[in-house]
């Protein structure tokens, strides 16, 4: 098994790693997910399904790259003095007094500073809302001191204080009354909050959750690490485990001992049990957070997607031509996992039986 952990002790350079002896012995699968539609050198963005719902990586463009004004000074063909000319030009715009008319600020502030600003006013109205519950939690103390106080008196004291009560009454309705309007209006600054940071999240890139997904199952040998299919299923995010379970009973090979998955929502289901149980092999669901007990296969899907991401399709029946072209591709290919480095999988294959 592939990134099999053992319990490290200080002084361990690497956990022991163990890999099937036999081809068919061992086999890894896992679920890859690609856009139904692509341009060549577009990236493919990292997709997780293992939840029942797709996690998507969102995609960073050319604006969202790192940059700071302190780059600058990175550049050797600049003097100290042009570096650091640029940089005072660049952060100008962080110097704002209280005394620069309005007219003269500028105008249109770079992301960077509109988060800045944002959080600044955001804990600002935090720090408001904080002595207003502490003012609102002593108001409500005292208006139980207050009713406790009153309830005690006899009835010739409260006939006498009965003023003085319904004024304190009147005052903490509405007071009670501003603090219900004070709730709805934190609701409405919270959803203009939330809805700002959205947009500036967001920037001018593509929702990638509006994309339709493609759902590819990656079946790969733990021994030779031959490719042995790339069932791809049209229902993308939707794909069932009993789409998986009819796809695996095609592929598996007959003498199969464990099959290693991760402990995702199209895996963990009675039906795979079922056919463990038919069969007879083990279902070996990998720790939690631990992709690396999966290595092998979580290693296809990234070559896999640095593949594909030179290639453009339009339709899922394009998505599924390039797949029969890669899989003899990265059979053919030497591989540096093997036994024997630099024998691709088909040739460590033919030759494990001489070893």
């Amino acid at each position: 098994m592939a990134g099999e952990r053992f319990e490290k002790k200080k002084g361990d350079l690497k956990p022991p790693v163990r890999t099937a002896v036999q081809p068919g012995q061992a086999i890894n699968i896992d679920l890859c997910f690609v856009p139904e539609q692509h341009e060549a050198q577009e990236k493919l963005p990292a997709v997780s399904g293992s939840s029942g719902h797709l996690v998507i990586e969102r995609i960073r463009t050319g604006e969202d790259h790192p940059s700071w004004p302190g780059q600058v000074f990175g550049e050797a063909d600049l003097t100290y003095e042009t570096a650091m000319q640029q940089y005072v030009q660049t952060t100008q715009d962080r110097q704002v007094h209280l005394s620069t008319p309005r007219e003269t600020q500028i105008e249109a502030p770079t992301r960077w500073r509109q988060e800045w600003e944002g959080r600044a006013e955001r804990h600002a109205v935090l720090q408001r809302r904080k002595q207003e519950d502490i003012a609102w939690k002593a108001a409500k103390v005292q208006q139980r001191a207050d009713r406790l106080a009153f309830q005690q008196l006899s009835k010739a004291e409260r006939r006498q204080q009965q003023a003085s009560w319904q004024a304190k009454q009147a005052a903490w309705c509405q007071l009670r009354d501003q603090r219900r309007l004070c709730q709805q209006a934190r609701q409405a600054e919270n959803r203009a909050w939330h809805e700002r940071n959205r947009k500036l999240k967001e920037g001018s890139s593509t929702d990638l959750q509006e994309r339709s997904w493609i759902a590819i199952l990656i079946i790969t040998d733990n021994c030779t690490r031959q490719c042995i299919g790339l069932p791809l299923f049209r229902s993308g995010s939707k794909v069932t485990s009993q789409e998986v379970i009819e796809a695996l009973r095609q592929l598996l090979p007959a003498h199969l001992q464990y099959l290693i998955s991760d402990q995702g929502t199209h895996f963990r289901s009675k039906k795979l049990a079922l056919l463990a149980e038919e069969l007879d092999f083990y279902h070996v669901l990998v720790y939690r957070h631990r992709p690396e007990t999966n290595g092998i296969a979580e290693r296809f899907v990234l070559t896999l997607k640095q593949w594909l991401r030179g290639h453009s399709w339009l339709a899922v029946d394009e998505l599924e031509d390039l797949l029969k072209c890669f899989q003899p591709y990265y059979n053919n290919r030497p591989h540096q996992g093997l036994g024997i480095p630099g024998l691709s999988p088909n040739e460590f294959a033919n030759r494990i039986w001489l070893m």
